[in-house]
């Protein structure tokens, strides 16, 4: 029986933690990283398994969590280790399944950091090809939903094993890259046969994220959590009869799979052996929503959702001319001027004769996700285009457009269905577009019926009725809303309409394009693409909204436009073009403007920083506009309303000012003080030190980065030499956290001015007091605020 099988009648058991097991058999040092150990003490590895096995776990993950070649440095190294791994599992697992085993990189992915997303996937696709042994493929402890989906699509296009996901969230309910539940379960469902949530949290703080996936995922779940939290010692809070408990209150809400991850041992396994054998899966709450997401923001389409259309060069002139330029910071501006507008999805077309459209596209949702958080509808016709845009895309993206032709449908809907996008029907064939109601909702239930042949839902499924210009055909316009409202009438599916068509080559387009859309709304459009930086669009949907009943109480509308004064005019006569007027910038009109490029993260943002200069003492614009720009993002991302993306993004914008202002002053001037940072010995996950890294940089701090794997008289020494007085320490796995500790007893015989601040997914604020350090981190804006503590500026 394979596992997909096996998953499907029954309740299925994981192992538990691995690095838990093994340094409580290594007096908690094992001196190397734990994969090593498949090479020089199989038998110690073996061990482990054999014990997980004795328990009753149905799965035996190999111990090749860190074995790629990006953490060994060597692909022979990592193929290796993946072999033996997956070997030593095998050898112990009898009848058991066996797990390969595939955790992070180590490396942040563009754009956040310099790792490409081709290089992630193919240091996957090794491990993948490895790893070709096992029964299954389990991806686990990832944090960054975009390498998530390189490891996916690697396993999928490299292998027919099952593949299980998981994911790891904080107290937040987010991971510390910012992808919430939702997003994550619609972006990886259409690629894995179970998803799921493992490490950072102890079982009953898990609980409101795992409804949250039961609720949006069609997909078995799979949850492994901590043991709690530890304690000085390493010693976790939850014991193995209350994990137990929280488990089965996992089965009855609908899990499918249970385990365990950090703190657990095969005395929890054991006990959850024993709910898996009297209790039967239970049904979920899952229920087929529309809905599209980016990294970190889902849209349910539950009501009337803008798609922002600035980002297509059709008929904007501006957007050919930096489109055909390749000057993305134009488009960067758009998309976030759509995002502030009010915009909920944005559209990104990169349609143009003159360019190769599959490298514009790609390139161009790039550099929109890059600055926006919010969902991108993909705009081609071309299935390279698509292909390659989908690809890169992070998140559940809308594709726009199939359309009625056989030939149409049948090169994107496979492409959309691949990624799990949602798709765009027009109503158009091989006969052109038709011109009645009639005709338009046959195409639409060809397309309809199609889509469903590959497996893509009605909810996935969004109807453009087209509309042509009022000045051309005039009744066209009553045909487009009789359609849309007859197929909402008939299907699931949702409405989306180009209003703008509508008013081509008539004076003052406005005032068509309001009546059009205030029309097609109440005829069930779902979806208008509009320009949401014409205030007459975004008044027509919130007055919609509020007449519709959907606006509960008027509150949204009164929310918005409480305290908006809105002027009309009475003419009686056409007024001549005022002559336009360009007023010179201020100062501080130039000041707000680099202080929300920062807040947007936005590259632009260095050019108006060399503006300013011209007017501003360097270390005036350091202290009065960039670092109060990013204690404002700082203080936005402490309080949930951005998220690490942005948070980096800001840093990234002011690492330009800052090069800009490096060039008037004298080496050195700027600095605002020395840091030395490490992630402690056997360590190699850097991640969260590189983000650390990459923040302080931006507020003006010289980092002196040691990297990962760092002995700690190496850490003492620089720090010592250096005269530095912060030093930042790093731990990913429970195994290594010991060594932090060595580290500060050295730091404090050594440097005793050094204040010292720690951080990593297995701390804890009572851990670090316990171990000596001055500041427990949880993120990068702490370690601002204790470098600023530190330094006093």
């Amino acid at each position: 029986m394979n596992f997909r099988e096996f998953v499907r009648n029954r309740i299925v058991v994981f192992d538990g933690a691995f690095g838990t097991v093994l340094q409580s058999k290594t007096g908690g040092k094992t001196g190397t990283v734990p994969e090593k150990l498949n090479l020089s003490a199989p038998e110690l590895i073996a061990e482990i398994h054999r014990e997980y096995a004795a328990a009753g776990a149905d799965v035996i993950t190999a111990n090749t969590f860190g074995a790629n070649e990006i953490k060994t440095g060597s692909r022979e190294l990592a193929d290796e280790l993946i072999r033996a791994g997956v070997r030593l599992a095998r050898q112990e697992a009898g009848n058991k399944f066996v797990a390969l085993d595939i955790g992070p990189l180590g490396r942040i992915l563009e754009p956040m950091g310099d790792l490409p997303f081709g290089r992630a996937y193919d240091a996957f696709a090794h491990a993948v090809e490895a790893g070709k042994d096992a029964d299954l493929i389990l991806i686990e402890t990832m944090s960054d939903l975009q390498e998530l989906r390189a490891a996916l699509l690697a396993a999928r296009e490299h292998s027919r094993l099952p593949v299980i996901c998981s994911m790891t969230f904080d107290g937040s309910g987010r991971t510390f890259m910012g992808c919430d539940p939702v997003c994550y379960a619609l972006t990886a469902s259409p690629l894995a046969d179970a998803v799921g949530v493992n490490c950072s949290l102890g079982p009953e703080q898990l609980l409101p994220v795992v409804r949250t996936l039961l609720r949006h995922t069609d997909k078995p779940v799979i949850v492994q959590a901590n043991a709690g939290l530890p304690d000085e010692k390493m010693h976790y809070d939850v014991d193995a009869d209350e994990f137990a408990r929280a488990c089965e209150t996992f089965v009855q809400e609908g899990v499918r799979i249970i385990g365990g991850c950090c703190g657990t041992t095969p005395e929890y396994i054991r006990k959850l052996r024993r709910i898996a054998d009297r209790r039967a899966p239970q049904k979920t709450t899952y229920a087929p929503v529309s809905a599209v997401c980016s990294a970190s923001r889902a849209v349910l389409l539950d009501g009337v959702k803008i798609i922002g259309e600035r980002i297509n060069p059709t008929g904007k002139k501006a957007m050919k001319q930096a489109l055909l330029a390749g000057d993305y910071d134009f488009v960067q501006e758009q998309a976030s001027e759509q995002a502030e507008a009010g915009a909920d999805i944005l559209d990104v077309n990169a349609g143009l004769p003159e360019l190769d459209e599959a490298a514009a596209l790609e390139r161009l949702v790039r550099e929109v996700q890059a600055v926006c958080p919010l969902p991108l509808q993909i705009d081609t016709g071309n299935p390279e285009a698509a292909e390659r845009a989908l690809r890169v895309y992070c998140g559940k993206a809308i594709l726009n457009s199939v359309n009625g032709e056989e030939k149409t449908l049948r090169a994107l809907l496979p492409v959309a269905k691949k990624y799990g996008a949602a798709v765009v029907g027009l109503t158009i064939d091989e006969r052109g577009l038709p011109k009645t109601a009639a005709r338009r909702v046959e195409i639409a239930e060809k397309i309809i019926r199609t889509a469903e042949q590959y497996g893509i839902s009605q909810e996935d499924i969004f109807i453009d009725c087209l509309t042509l210009t009022a000045s051309a055909e005039q009744d066209q316009a009553s045909e487009t809303l009789n359609a849309i409202r007859i197929i909402k009438e008939k299907y699931r599916v949702k409405t989306i309409l180009g209003v703008s068509n509508i008013s081509f080559g008539l004076p003052n387009r406005k005032i068509i394009n309001t009546a059009f859309l205030t029309a097609a709304l109440f005829a069930g459009l779902d979806l208008p693409i509009l320009n949401p930086n014409v205030s007459e669009n975004m008044q027509a949907v919130a007055a919609f909204n509020v007449l519709s009943g959907r606006d509960r109480n008027c509150a949204a509308y009164s929310e918005k436009y409480g305290n908006v004064r809105i002027e009309t005019k009475e003419t009686t006569a056409p007024a001549l073009p005022a002559a336009p007027v360009r007023e010179e910038a201020s100062d501080v009109s130039l000041a707000e403007q680099l202080q929300n490029g920062i807040c947007k993260g936005l590259p632009t943002a260095s050019k108006l920083c060399a503006e300013l200069l011209q007017r501003e003492a360097p270390l005036d614009v350091i202290e009065n506009r960039l670092i109060p720009a990013l204690n404002k993002v700082g203080d936005d991302y402490e309080s949930g309303k951005i998220f690490l993306p942005q948070l980096i993004a800001a840093a990234e914008s002011a690492k330009g000012c800052f090069a800009e202002i490096k060039k008037l002053l004298p080496e050195g001037k700027a600095e605002r003080g020395k840091i030395v940072m490490a992630t402690v010995k056997g360590d190699m996950h850097d991640i969260g030190k590189n983000i650390v890294k990459t923040v302080l940089e931006n507020y003006g701090y010289t980092i002196l980065d040691l990297g990962r794997n760092v002995p700690p008289e190496k850490i003492a020494a620089v720090c010592r030499e250096e005269k530095i007085a912060l030093c930042g320490l790093s731990a990913l796995m429970t195994t290594t956290v010991v060594f932090m500790e060595e580290t500060i007893r050295l730091l404090r015989r050594e440097c005793p001015a050094c204040r010292v601040m720690v951080g990593g997914a297995v701390l804890t604020a009572d851990y670090a007091k316990k171990i000596g350090a001055d500041y427990y981190c949880k993120d990068a804006n702490a370690s601002v605020k204790a470098a600023q503590e530190v330094f006093g500026k």
